[in-house]
């Protein structure tokens, strides 16, 4: 693997990009991260390929300002900035997905939250963050590409484990990298559920205790999730 990138890490890493894909969280778009688990101002994050393309070898280790490590490493994706920010910001985060999904963006756009509706989703707590990307930098792009606006959506984020952004999409963050993969997947299930419910008439949302309590529970459980996704994506070659 490259420089400072273990082997194994960079295997579940390219695994992770891959399950993200299949569960349709992300598209030609998105990424994941990983802090590095011997140097907390070093993540892992891949080079600029499609999350369902990525490989071990596109692994590449980046510093806190969104250099990378190795001189020669490839082209870095523009909104590494989301990653190293929050990781600067949040000692707890040890990994970072950013995503397009489509249930979420809606919720963004109207500055509503996404509250749990569902056990599998009492990771969103009290609710939702949510950035304005114009409070930072007023008309853009939208992107996240510089450590500024990387900043400013770590604050908006805040304690909380998931952030809406405003015409772009989400961020949600891990205490490990397959517990970032599931609350990427089941921020987009609960935003499904929750425009669904909300058709219906007034939802009755988890509570603050029964998301905690849910939580908890769920994170128990997770590999055996991950194991499932896993195996839906068949045998791997990880040739380009």
């Amino acid at each position: 693997m490259g420089l400072n990138v273990p082997d194994n890490l960079a295997r579940e890493l390219a695994l992770a990009n891959r399950i993200l894909y299949d569960q349709q969280i992300v598209d030609g778009l998105g990424h994941v991260s990983l802090r590095h688990p011997d140097d907390p101002s070093l993540f892992l994050l891949s080079c600029s390929r499609a999350p369902a393309l990525v490989r071990p070898e596109d692994i590449v280790c980046y510093r806190a300002d969104g250099s990378a490590l190795d001189t020669e490493a490839p082209r870095p994706y523009l909104e590494r900035f989301i990653h190293a920010e929050i990781y600067r910001a949040r000692p707890d985060v040890q990994s970072v997905v950013h995503s397009h999904s489509l249930c979420v963006i809606p919720f963004a756009c109207v500055q509503q939250p996404l509250r749990p509706i569902f056990h599998m989703a009492g990771f969103l707590g009290e609710g939702s963050a949510h950035f304005e990307i114009r409070d930072a930098a007023g008309d853009t792009d939208m992107l996240i590409s510089n450590a500024y606006l990387g900043e400013a959506l770590a604050r908006s984020l805040g304690s909380r484990s998931c952030v809406l952004m405003r015409g772009h999409g989400s961020t949600v963050v891990g205490t490990s990298l397959r517990q970032g993969v599931y609350r990427a997947i089941y921020a987009e299930t609960n935003a499904r559920l929750q425009l669904s419910a909300q058709s219906l008439g007034d939802p009755v949302y988890l509570n603050p205790r029964e998301a905690q309590l849910a939580s908890d529970a769920n994170d128990g459980q997770i590999d055996r999730s991950w194991n499932l996704w896993l195996q839906r994506l068949g045998p791997l070659d990880f040739r380009a």
